[in-house]
């Protein structure tokens, strides 16, 4: 049976002969995780990058001070660290943390970049690595649309309406908890609350834990 991480777009158009010979020549690890164990250091290199094949892990950067931001949030068929991977002389910025229990796949990618033969799998992984870097930077573009307004309130309607557009419907549910969320969003955990509790009183949303529903509204200060 073809696994289901063949079926990830850094695999797309591989044929099964390829993906065992890419599989191989990548020398593919998988490990399991507890929720909120470290799985890659900040300061640290790395010569892997990782799939994520079950459960879903965050990127956050930590400061010595303890403040954190979370940058990213990748669930199964996810990618992370593949920059860092192809740069050698590259070290991690960012902490990779287990978001809930979570399967990982690891490949060695390093080498990719050097002399080697043109193989039709090479071809084809340099090809789609391209093409998740650059929905990499696109989600991070968008990041920085989201903690750019100055109110809790801006961030937070630029954050829901950008979900609302990617899941095509105005009820959804997030992948961050409470506090997650405030990280997310550069915002203090209680403010942030509050503002929450403010828009249900404005009939903006409706919302329990993870869960939102949008309600049009003509004008809203952000």
């Amino acid at each position: 049976m073809r696994p289901s991480y063949a079926d990830s777009v850094l695999f797309k158009d591989m044929s099964e002969e390829e993906l065992k010979i890419c599989l191989k020549e990548m020398r593919t690890t998988a490990k399991s995780y507890d929720k909120d164990a470290v799985i890659l250091h900040a300061g640290d290199p790395t010569k892997k990058m990782g799939i994520v094949l079950e459960g879903s892990v965050r990127i956050e950067n930590n400061d010595l001070w303890g403040s954190r931001s979370i940058l990213s949030h990748i669930g199964p068929g996810g990618f992370f660290a593949e920059t860092y991977a192809l740069l050698p002389d590259a070290v991690m910025l960012v902490d990779v943390v287990a978001n809930e229990k979570c399967r990982v796949m690891f490949l060695g990618v390093s080498g990719l970049l050097e002399n080697a033969p043109a193989t039709s799998w090479r071809n084809i992984l340099t090809r789609n690595l391209l093409l998740i870097s650059s929905h990499k930077n696109l989600a991070l573009s968008g990041r920085s649309f989201h903690t750019s307004p100055k109110s809790a309130r801006g961030r937070l309607l630029s954050y829901l309406n950008m979900m609302a557009i990617q899941q095509h419907a105005d009820e959804f549910d997030i992948p961050f908890n409470r506090q997650q969320l405030a990280d997310y969003l550069n915002l203090e955990r209680t403010n942030m609350s509050k503002e929450l509790t403010r828009m249900k009183r404005d009939g903006l949303i409706r919302c329990r834990k993870n869960h939102f529903k949008l309600l049009p509204s003509a004008h809203q200060d952000r």
